[in-house]
C-alpha cells in the first residue's frame, strides 16, 4: 500500500492546485495581486526534508514534466526547478535539524526560489516585461503567504505520513 500513497497524495495535491486556483477568490489579495498555489512543490520539499532526497527528486522530475505539459507551454522550466530545487533544499537540511519550524521556513523557501526561478526564465525568454520589484509585490508575496498558510495547516499531518514512509523505506 506504502508503494500507492505518495503517486496518489501527489496526484491529488496536482489536481487539488488547478481546482485551488478555480475557486480562489479573486481579490483575496487585491485585484491585482496573483498567489500561486504551490501544494505539491511545499509537499515534494517535505518529502525531501523527512523521507530522503532520492526519491523527492524522482517525483520531482516526474510531476514538473507533467506540470510542463498540462500548464506551460514551453517544456522544460518546472522539469528543471523542480528537481534542482528538491536538491538544494535537501542539502539545506544536511545543515539544519529537520523540525517542523525550520521544515516551514526551508520550504518557504523553496518556493521563493521556485516562483523567481519561473519568473528569471520568463523574463529571460521574453514571455513578461515586469519588472522585479512589480513581480515581488505582484506575485511573491501573496504567493508566499497562500504557501504558507497550507504548510500551517498541512506540515504536522504530511510530516507524520512520512515518517511512516521513511520507518516502511529503512525495513525494506
Amino acid at each position: 500500500m506504502n508503494k500507492f500513497l505518495l503517486p496518489l497524495l501527489f496526484l491529488c495535491l496536482f489536481i487539488i492546485e488547478s481546482l485551488f486556483v478555480q475557486f480562489l477568490p479573486g481579490d483575496l489579495f487585491g485585484h491585482t495581486r496573483i498567489a500561486a498555489p504551490r501544494f505539491l512543490f511545499s509537499t515534494l520539499l517535505l518529502l525531501a526534508i523527512f523521507v530522503g532526497r532520492k526519491q523527492a527528486i524522482m517525483y520531482a522530475a516526474i510531476f514538473g514534466f507533467i506540470f510542463d505539459i498540462v500548464y506551460v507551454e514551453i517544456l522544460g522550466i518546472y522539469l528543471f526547478l523542480f528537481p534542482f530545487i528538491t536538491y538544494l533544499i535537501s542539502k539545506i537540511m544536511h545543515v539544519l535539524q529537520a523540525n517542523l519550524i525550520v521544515s516551514f521556513f526551508v520550504s518557504l523557501l523553496g518556493v521563493a526560489l521556485l516562483e523567481v526561478g519561473v519568473y528569471e526564465m520568463n523574463y529571460l525568454i521574453h514571455v513578461t516585461d515586469l519588472d522585479f520589484l512589480s513581480f515581488v509585490n505582484i506575485r511573491l508575496y501573496p504567493t508566499l503567504l497562500l504557501n504558507a498558510g497550507f504548510l500551517l495547516f498541512a506540515c504536522y499531518p504530511l510530516k507524520r505520513v512520512f515518517d511512516k514512509i521513511a520507518v516502511g523505506l529503512r525495513d525494506e
